[in-house]
C-alpha cells in the first residue's frame, strides 16, 4: 500500500513527527472521527507550528462536550486553539489546569482587542478582596487568561507585532496596578502615608513588551495624609517591595513576570524608592548618558497617576538636552561596545537582541537619532521604536526606504523572539540550533513553502534581516547628511544644513562646517565617481566617527579620493571590498602619521586588501629592490630619493599592520629596523658612487655598524639610525687620503638621508662612536682597536652590545664585530669597578636627562620602569655573564632577558615583569607617534591625545585614563625589579 494511503502516511505528510503517538492520541485518547466530522480539526492541528505539541495538549484537556462541538462547528475557534497549543507548551499547561479558559477563544469576544482601561478593571476585580481569598493566585490566573486570548489573536494574524507588544505592555501595567492594590491591602493603614507612582521603563514603558520580558520600573514617592517624608519613604518602600514579590515570587500559579528596579538612580546600590526631588537632584548632578537614554521610554503605569505625570514633567527636559553633554557620543558608543563585549562568544552569532544586526542595533540607532534631534523636534519624542522610526522618516532624518528596511527587520526579529519565548513563557533572545525548534518557529511564521524546510527558511530569513539591520544601522546616522548637502533626489523632506551640522557635532566631529564642505565636495556632480562616493560615505562617516580623529579622517579621505578619483580601480576596490574601506577609515581617522604616508602615495591603499600585503617583506627582497633603484639613477640624490620612497611604502605597511592589530611591537620594531638597514645600505652605495665620481676609486673598504635600537632590531617610528663608520685602507693606499675619502662618504650618506623631501628622512646619528660627537666620524679598524684597548669607558663597551654590521664590506664588518666581542663579552665578565661606573652613569642620566617639567613616572624612555631601566638591567647582565652564557650574546633586549631567565641568572617572574614594562612603554611610544605624527617620550595625560593613543592600544574612549594608571603600575613594578637586580 502506498505510504500516503495509510493513516501513518497521511499524518507524516501533514507534518506529525511521531505518527504512532499521534494515531493513539487521535483514536484512543480523543476518539476523533478524522475521516468525517473531525477532519477539519485534524487539518487545523496539522497547520499548527508543532502539530505533535498541539495534539498532545488537546488530549490533556478534560472532555468538554461544548468544546468538542465548538471545534467541529467553528473554524475560528479551531484555528485559535490549535495555534496556541502548537506554539506554547506553557499555555497548553495553563489550559489543562483551567480548561474553562478555552471560552475566551470563541464567540464575538475572541477577536476583540481589550483596551488598557478594560484590562485594569478585569485584573483589579480578579485580585479584589471579595473576589478570592487568595488574590495573588487569582491575579495570576486572570493574567494568564488574558495572555491566552492575546496569543491566539497574535498567532492567527488578527493583530500585528506592534499591537501584540502594546497589549502585552498594557496587560503588564494592569497587573502592576492590581499587585500594588494587593500590596496596599496587606500593608494596611500605613499605606495611606505615601503616594507611590510606578514608572515603567524599557519595553514596558515603550509599550513594546515581549511575552516573557522583565518589567523594568522606577519608583517615586511623596508624603500623603500628613506623613513626614521619612514615613512616606518607608511606607512606599514596603509597598514597592511587596508589589515586586506579588509579581515575581513562586506560588501556586506561575509568577506574572520578574520586576526589575535596577534602572533606578545608582542601580542596585541606590534606594528602591526616592522622592521626586531626590530623583531630580540625581539626574541633574550624577546621571550618566545611558540613564537619560533609558528615560526615553519612561511612562507612569501604576499607582498615583498625578505623581507619575509630575515625574515625567520634571525629567523630560533633561532627556532632550542629553545630546549636549560632554562626550555624549563617546559615552553612547562605549555603551554599545560594552553590550557587544558582554556576549558569550558561543552565543554572539545567534543573538536576536544584543548581537550584531539584532534588535539592540535598531533600537540604539533610533534612540541616538531621537536624542540628537528631539531637542528641537518634539514630534520625535515618542517611546516605541516603530513609532520613532516613522517620525524620523517623516521628518527626513532617515530615508523612507531605510526606515522601512529597519522596520521590517525589527518586526521579523521581534516575531522570532516572541515565538521563542511563548513556547515556555521564559526569557530567551538566542536563536537555537535545534532543528525542531527552528522548524516550529519557521512554521509559526509561515515561512516555508511546499517542499522547503521551515528550519532552513527561518535561518536564511534571520541572516538576511540581521545583515540588513546591521548595514542600515551603520548607515542610518549619515545618509541624510548627504541628501541635505548634496541635494540628492529621492526624499520629500530633507535635513537643513543646520540640522546636518548639529548631527555631525553630536557624533564627534569637531569642525562640522568643515566636514559638510568635504561631504559637499565629494558628492557634487553626476559622475560615476561621485555616485560611488555617495554610496561609500554614509558608512565611512560612521567609521571615522568611531575613531579618535573623525575630522582628519574625512579630510584625508577627500585628499586621497581627489588624488586617485580618476583611477578606476580605487573606488571600485572600496565599493566591492568593504574591509578595505573600513581599514582605510581607521588609518586615516586614527593616525596622522599613517595618513601622511598614504597621502604621499595614495596608490598604496591597494595593500589594505590583503593581510599578506601587510606582512613585513624579507630583507633580501628589499635589498634587491633598493639596489635596483640605486642603479636606475645616475645621481646620488635621485637614487636615495627612490630608496626613501621605498622606505615610505614599508613604513606605511608596518604602520597599517600595527594600527589594524596584525602585528605587535616586536614585529614592528623588526620591520622598521630592517627597512632602515636596507635604506642605509643603499645610501652607502649611492654615497660611494657619488664620492668616486669626484675623487676617483675609493682607496679604502667601508662598513657601517648598526648601533642602539637599529642594532637591537627595536626601532620605533621616531627612531634615528644610530651607526658607526669604519674603514680599512686598501693595500698600498695612503691612510690619510683613505680616511678623507671615507669621511666624505660618511658625510655624503648622512646628508642624503637627512635632507628634506617628500618622504620621511632617516637621520643618521653617529654619536655612539668613540669620544662621542667630539671624536672623528670615521676611524680605521686599527684605530678603533687601539682606542678601545687603551681609552674606552664602560659605557662604550655597553654601547657595543648592540653593534651589528648593517652595510658595506661584509668582511670588514665581521672583523669589527670580532674586535667588539672582546670588549662587550670580556673574559671573566665586567670588573667590579666598571660595574660601579655603569651604575653611577645610570643614576646621573636619570637625574640630568629627563626634561624639566615632565613627570618622571610618565617618561617612557628615561623614567622609572621605562625603556632605559629594562635595557640597562639587561645590558649589565650581558656585560657580566655573556662570556660564560653564549645565549646572552644577542643585540635584542627581550631575547637577552629570556636567555638570562633560562640560564637562571634572574627569576622568570622578574624577566616577565621587565619584558611587560618594556613592551608597554614601546607600544605607547609608537602609538603617540602614530597619533601625533611626531615623537614624544611621555605618556599623554590630556584629552584628546590621551584618548586617541588609548584607543589605538585597545582601550575604550571612556577608559583612556586606565592607560595612564596601567603604565604607572607596570612601570612601578619594573622599577622595583630593576633596583633589586641593577643596584643589588
Amino acid at each position: 500500500m502506498a505510504r500516503g494511503t495509510t493513516l501513518a502516511g497521511r499524518l507524516a505528510v501533514l507534518g506529525f513527527a511521531d505518527t504512532a503517538r499521534a494515531q493513539r492520541l487521535l483514536s484512543t485518547d480523543l476518539g476523533l472521527d478524522i475521516g468525517g466530522a473531525d477532519a477539519a480539526l485534524l487539518d487545523a492541528i496539522a497547520a499548527a507550528a508543532d502539530p505533535d505539541l498541539a495534539l498532545a495538549a488537546l488530549a490533556r484537556l478534560p472532555a468538554q462536550p461544548d468544546l468538542r462541538a465548538a471545534l467541529r462547528a467553528d473554524q475560528g475557534t479551531r484555528a485559535r486553539l490549535t495555534a496556541v497549543l502548537g506554539a506554547s507548551a506553557a499555555l497548553g499547561e495553563h489550559l489543562a489546569r483551567h480548561p474553562e479558559h478555552w471560552r475566551v477563544l470563541t464567540g464575538p469576544g475572541a477577536l476583540a482587542r481589550p483596551g488598557a482601561v478594560q484590562l485594569r478593571a478585569e485584573l483589579a476585580a480578579a485580585a479584589g478582596p471579595r473576589a478570592s481569598p487568595d488574590p495573588v493566585t487569582a491575579l495570576r490566573v486572570a493574567y494568564r487568561r488574558r495572555l491566552l486570548h492575546l496569543a491566539a489573536r497574535d498567532l492567527t494574524g488578527v493583530i500585528t507585532i506592534a499591537q501584540t507588544a502594546a497589549e502585552l505592555a498594557d496587560l503588564a501595567a494592569a497587573a502592576l496596578d492590581a499587585a500594588l492594590s494587593v500590596a496596599a491591602s496587606r500593608l494596611g493603614p500605613a499605606a495611606s502615608q505615601a503616594r507611590l507612582a510606578v514608572i515603567a521603563m524599557g519595553k514596558c514603558g515603550a509599550r513594546e513588551l515581549n511575552y516573557a520580558s522583565d518589567v523594568d520600573v522606577i519608583f517615586v514617592a511623596a508624603p500623603a495624609g500628613g506623613a513626614t517624608e521619612d514615613q512616606a519613604l518607608r511606607a512606599a518602600t514596603q509597598l514597592a517591595t511587596t508589589m515586586i514579590s506579588i509579581c515575581s515570587q513562586p506560588g501556586v500559579e506561575s509568577p506574572l513576570f520578574p520586576v526589575d528596579p535596577n534602572l533606578r538612580p545608582e542601580g542596585r546600590d541606590g534606594p528602591l524608592v526616592r522622592t521626586l526631588a531626590s530623583h531630580r537632584a540625581y539626574y541633574e548632578r550624577w546621571a550618566k548618558t545611558w540613564e537619560f537614554q533609558a528615560l526615553l521610554k519612561a511612562r507612569p503605569v501604576a499607582g498615583d497617576a498625578g505623581l507619575g505625570d509630575e515625574y515625567l514633567a520634571a525629567l523630560a527636559p533633561m532627556v532632550w538636552q542629553a545630546a549636549q553633554r560632554e562626550h555624549f557620543v563617546a559615552d553612547v558608543q562605549a555603551m554599545r561596545r560594552r553590550v557587544l563585549d558582554s556576549l558569550p562568544a558561543h552565543a554572539a552569532g545567534r543573538e536576536l537582541k544584543l548581537g550584531p544586526g539584532g534588535l539592540r542595533d535598531i533600537e540604539f540607532a533610533v534612540q541616538l537619532l531621537q536624542l540628537v534631534h528631539g531637542r528641537t523636534d518634539e514630534v520625535l519624542r515618542v517611546t516605541a521604536t516603530l513609532d520613532a522610526l516613522d517620525a524620523l522618516a517623516a521628518g527626513g532624518y532617515v530615508g523612507r526606504q531605510d526606515a522601512a528596511g529597519l522596520a521590517r527587520a525589527y518586526r521579523f526579529l521581534r516575531g522570532v523572539e516572541h515565538l521563542l519565548q511563548l513556547h515556555q513563557l521564559r526569557r530567551t533572545h538566542t536563536l537555537p540550533e535545534d532543528p525542531a525548534v527552528l522548524r516550529r518557529v519557521g512554521r509559526a511564521l509561515r515561512l516555508a513553502t511546499p517542499g522547503t524546510d521551515p528550519a532552513a527558511e527561518l535561518t536564511a530569513s534571520w541572516r538576511e534581516h540581521a545583515r540588513a539591520a546591521r548595514q542600515l544601522h551603520e548607515k542610518l546616522f549619515y545618509r541624510p547628511l548627504l541628501e541635505a548637502v548634496a541635494r540628492l533626489p529621492g526624499e520629500d523632506v530633507r535635513l537643513t544644513p543646520e540640522a546636518a551640522q548639529a548631527r555631525l557635532e553630536a557624533l564627534g566631529y569637531v569642525d562640522p562646517e568643515g566636514a559638510l564642505r568635504h561631504i559637499a565636495a565629494l558628492t557634487a556632480g553626476v559622475s560615476r565617481k561621485t555616485a560611488i562616493q555617495r554610496t561609500l560615505l554614509p558608512v565611512l562617516l560612521g567609521w571615522f566617527a568611531d575613531a579618535a580623529r573623525p575630522d582628519a579622517g574625512l579630510l584625508a579621505f577627500r585628499q586621497v579620493s581627489e588624488a586617485l578619483g580618476q583611477s578606476p580601480w580605487y573606488l571600485r576596490l572600496l565599493r566591492d571590498d568593504t574591509s578595505v574601506a573600513q581599514r582605510m577609515a581607521r588609518l586615516l581617522a586614527s593616525s596622522k602619521y599613517a595618513a601622511g604616508l598614504l597621502l604621499r602615495a595614495p596608490e598604496a591603499v591597494a595593500m589594505l586588501a590583503d593581510d599578506a600585503q601587510l606582512a613585513p617583506r624579507p630583507a633580501s627582497e628589499l635589498r634587491g629592490e633598493a639596489a635596483a633603484a640605486v642603479r636606475r639613477h645616475s645621481g646620488a640624490a635621485g637614487a636615495v630619493a627612490a630608496v626613501l620612497a621605498l622606505r615610505r611604502r614599508e613604513l606605511l605597511r608596518t604602520a597599517a599592520a600595527d594600527l589594524l592589530g596584525l602585528s605587535g611591537v616586536e614585529q614592528a620594531g623588526e620591520a622598521l629596523s630592517t627597512v632602515a638597514a636596507v635604506t642605509v645600505s643603499a645610501a652607502l652605495d649611492a654615497a660611494i658612487r657619488r664620492t668616486e665620481q669626484d675623487t676617483g676609486p675609493l682607496p679604502t673598504r667601508m662598513a657601517v655598524l648598526a648601533m642602539g635600537r637599529l642594532g637591537g632590531h627595536e626601532m620605533s617610528y621616531s627612531s634615528d639610525a644610530d651607526v658607526m663608520f669604519v674603514h680599512d685602507p686598501l693595500p698600498g693606499a695612503d691612510e690619510e687620503r683613505a680616511t678623507r675619502a671615507a669621511h666624505a662618504v660618511a658625510e655624503e650618506l648622512r646628508g642624503l638621508l637627512g635632507q628634506p623631501g617628500p618622504d620621511p628622512a632617516l637621520p643618521v646619528d653617529a654619536g655612539l662612536r668613540p669620544e662621542g660627537r667630539q671624536g672623528p666620524l670615521v676611524r680605521t679598524l686599527a684605530s678603533y682597536l687601539a682606542y678601545y684597548r687603551r681609552w674606552s669607558l664602560p659605557w662604550e663597551a655597553q654601547a657595543l652590545l648592540r653593534a651589528e654590521p648593517v652595510a658595506g664590506d661584509p668582511d670588514l664588518g665581521a672583523a669589527f664585530i670580532t674586535m667588539a666581542d672582546e670588549l662587550r663579552y670580556p673574559a671573566g665578565g665586567m670588573s667590579g669597578d666598571a660595574v660601579r661606573e655603569v651604575r653611577r652613569l645610570k643614576a646621573r642620566m636619570e637625574a640630568e636627562r629627563i626634561p624639566r617639567g615632565q613627570d618622571p613616572a610618565l617618561q617612557l624612555k628615561l623614567g622609572p620602569g621605562g625603556l632605559a631601566d629594562v635595557e640597562w638591567v639587561t645590558q649589565l647582565l650581558q656585560l657580566r655573564h655573556a662570556h660564560a652564557t653564549p645565549a646572552l650574546r644577542t643585540t635584542r633586549t627581550l631575547a637577552a632577558l629570556g636567555a638570562a631567565s633560562e640560564a637562571g641568572l634572574i627569576p622568570a617572574a622578574d624577566a616577565r615583569t621587565l619584558a611587560d614594562a618594556w613592551r608597554l612603554a614601546a607600544r605607547i611610544r609608537n602609538a603617540v607617534m602614530l597619533v601625533r605624527g611626531r615623537t614624544a617620550d611621555t605618556v599623554p595625560t590630556a584629552h584628546p591625545e590621551l584618548t586617541a593613543v588609548a584607543m589605538l592600544l585597545g582601550y575604550p574612549p571612556e577608559s583612556a585614563q586606565d592607560l595612564v594608571q596601567d603604565y604607572r603600575r607596570t612601570a612601578r613594578r619594573a622599577r622595583t625589579v630593576m633596583e633589586r637586580l641593577f643596584y643589588g
